[in-house]
């Protein structure tokens, strides 16, 4: 049977096998079910983007969508387009059905301490993980690349820290000429009517522009300061880029945020009257705090590697200082959504989100390590007690636990016990395992790979598949490929227990093909197609792991 993408087996009342497990208690406090009815339209369609309605749907409904698609009595699913916040998707109506069918507990039956305090925490009927909107990051791939046009001749009083792109004293028509070339053209030249003074001169949308250009041991024309003048240029073509082409759709960024949803609001709460928390503030704004908390501090951060903002949940774009991270509980924000923070930053809050959510690359540097801890954790976990589990990886466990496990992981590192004594269902490890890449901001098969993998899935030639393959694997980041390669050994090794487990490599490319891969397209229709492709790319990389890695 193909896996549901957003919600699981046990929370609507079905375990391994189609048994029927005992109704969950009603906790006060906790949204009541969805009940049946027509469906609802997509409510993120009141935020204007350049590119409509036709974004693709998250990964968890499009794979929900597949699930459905095989089974002839199955109505249409709903599709909602990925600006919907997290706690705003529609269930597919079979989902709502069976919860408004759902018998009304006969009496409360006692919990996991970890459960409860995971229900505790929580309103909703079930996690959902954060959808990091992508548009801003492909515009990021397609920003002009910059090109340095070189002065032929021999400049005197050249400054020393310009290179060969000083022309010197050149009129602006002049400059205009030599960079007529191409889109990202560049040069340096002397002010005529203010000697001594220079000016960066760029090529962007068909016409020349012009920028007073600093130095100051680092080169800059506005508040960033860089290193090179190549790094100046390719940041200055990327932010205006991205500035021309979604103007709209970073003014309307802050509509439908996600930050109460993603554990930064959640995890501590408290009454509301007791709530007295000053807002965040500049630390160049030179102003102090009146009151007797601490004002959490936000500094503009340079985050290496890709980084999507944890309020509004889109790419933040450029090269440097392309944020602001709160100096107390480690929030990254766009620093136009900071002013839109609530007061209720946490200093016990500092070890949250560092290993979900964050980008792959960014978390094993941190580490120093090859992998994510929570993957060689997890994996280890499985090994151990569970390869001979039936239904291993199709079966979902508890969402409560799996959120419960995700903490442990943001909160304690690898400290976080996640043993038998803890969570003695081995589907909770699998979920949570399942859960981290999901949560990845960029994919484990990145969106740059992933045309060349679903190349290689259309390609009927097994020889040529494999060629394919390798090309698509040295795309990977170092990284992506070592995690990629740690986590096929692991399935290849669940697939010698097939008779007991009943996973075989197809089943487990039914799995993880929408966990590990995602379309980098806007087209809705065209990720689902690419559903069957995804399957047969993993089912792939799993059969041939002792020759691709």
């Amino acid at each position: 049977m193909a896996p549901r993408g957003g919600g699981t087996q046990r929370e609507h009342g079905r375990g391994a096998g189609g048994r029927g497990l005992p109704p969950v208690p009603r906790v006060p406090g906790r949204r009541p079910p969805t009940p049946p009815g027509p469906a609802r339209p997509c409510p993120a369609h009141t935020l204007p983007s350049p590119a409509g309605c036709a974004r693709p749907a998250p990964r968890q409904q499009v794979a929900a969508a597949a699930g459905a698609a095989g089974r002839a009595d199955s109505p249409a699913p709903n599709l909602c387009c990925r600006r919907a916040p997290p706690l705003m998707r529609e269930l597919p109506p079979r989902q709502c059905q069976r919860r408004a069918a759902r018998p009304a507990p006969a009496a409360p039956r006692a919990r996991p301490a970890a459960a409860a305090m995971a229900l505790t925490l929580f309103d909703t009927d079930e996690y959902r993980p954060p959808v990091w909107k992508s548009y801003l990051y492909q515009l990021q791939q397609e920003a002009p690349h910059p090109r340095r046009i070189t002065c032929t001749r021999e400049v005197e009083n050249r400054p020393k820290y310009y290179g060969r792109e000083f022309h010197g004293m050149i009129s602006r028509e002049e400059a205009d000429r030599l960079l007529s070339v191409a889109e990202g053209s560049y040069l340096i030249r002397e002010s005529q009517r203010q000697p001594g003074t220079y000016t960066l001169a760029l090529r962007f949308g068909s016409q020349t522009r012009n920028f007073r250009l600093y130095y100051d041991g680092k080169h800059f024309v506005g508040e960033k300061r860089f290193e090179s003048i190549h790094d100046l240029v390719t940041d200055g073509l990327i932010t205006l880029y991205i500035e021309t082409k979604a103007a709209e759709y970073i003014s309307k960024m802050t509509i439908n945020p996600i930050y109460e949803h993603i554990g930064y609001t959640t995890l501590n709460r408290e009454p509301a009257h007791k709530k007295h928390m000053p807002t965040l503030r500049d630390e160049h704004d030179g102003k102090e705090s009146t009151g007797e908390d601490e004002v959490a501090e936000k500094r503009v951060h340079t985050f290496r590697g890709p980084h999507w903002c944890e309020y509004c949940a889109n790419f933040m774009w450029g090269l440097i200082a392309q944020g602001v991270k709160c100096a107390d509980c480690g929030l990254n924000v766009h620093k136009q959504c900071s002013k839109m923070v609530p007061n209720d930053c946490k200093p016990d809050l500092k070890h949250v989100k560092k290993v979900y959510s964050c980008d792959l690359t960014t978390l094993v540097k941190a580490h120093f390590t090859k992998r994510p801890m929570v993957v060689d954790m997890c994996i280890r976990e499985i090994e151990s007690r569970g390869l001979n589990s039936e239904g291993l990886y199709r079966v979902s466990g508890f969402s409560d636990l799996i959120e419960d496990v995700k903490m442990a992981f943001d909160r304690d590192g690898e400290k976080a016990d996640i043993s038998v004594n803890m969570y003695e269902d081995i589907n909770i490890i699998t979920g949570a395992l399942k859960l981290y890449f999901r949560d990845l901001p960029i994919p484990l098969i990145t969106y740059d790979a992933y045309p060349k993998f679903i190349e290689s899935a259309k390609t009927t030639d097994p020889d040529e598949q494999l060629e394919i393959l390798h090309e698509a694997l040295k795309l990977l980041p170092p990284a992506h490929c070592e995690t990629l390669r740690y986590l096929m050994a692991h399935l290849k090794r669940v697939t010698l227990h097939e008779k007991e487990n009943l996973m075989s490599a197809e089943n487990l490319g039914i799995v993880f093909g929408p966990t590990l891969m995602r379309a980098p397209e806007l087209d809705a229709m065209a990720a689902l197609n690419d559903i069957r492709y995804q399957r047969l790319v993993v089912e792939m990389l799993i059969k041939n792991e002792d020759i691709l890695f």
